[in-house]
């Protein structure tokens, strides 16, 4: 089976983007893909304890509920650590299933294998 890399540059300053990633990447890893969301610019900020919270829209689930799945079915955030730095940002805050990794880490997570991704 493909891997799966979500590529999200938007933080809560646009919740309905963030709702679709987080759909696209809570699917790919409920179905069992190795996923990947890759988090840079405002996007870093939801990989930080207590910031992805609300609902983007009335029918639409909750950012916590969708973080919470997705984290249940193994998957994975990096964070620019540019982007995270750049806003002094702490580490101690990441979720546990964030850590800081760039565009080598990524590299390296996709390897040589078939890899669908997505960007928003």
């Amino acid at each position: 089976m493909s891997r799966a890399a979500v590529s999200l540059t938007t933080g809560l300053e646009d919740p309905e983007k963030v709702t679709v990633a987080l759909l696209v990447a809570v699917g790919a890893a409920e179905a069992g893909r190795p996923t990947l969301m890759f988090l840079t610019k405002e996007a870093v900020r939801l990989a930080t304890e207590g910031v992805a919270t609300g609902v983007a829209c009335d029918g639409c689930p909750s950012l916590p509920d969708l973080m919470k799945r997705y984290e249940a079915a193994a998957g994975e955030l990096f964070v620019c650590p540019i982007c995270f730095n750049s806003r002094s940002l702490d580490e101690v805050t990441l979720l546990s299933n964030a850590r800081l990794g760039g565009s080598v880490q990524l590299w390296e997570w996709i390897g040589d294998d078939d890899t669908v991704t997505f960007s928003y």
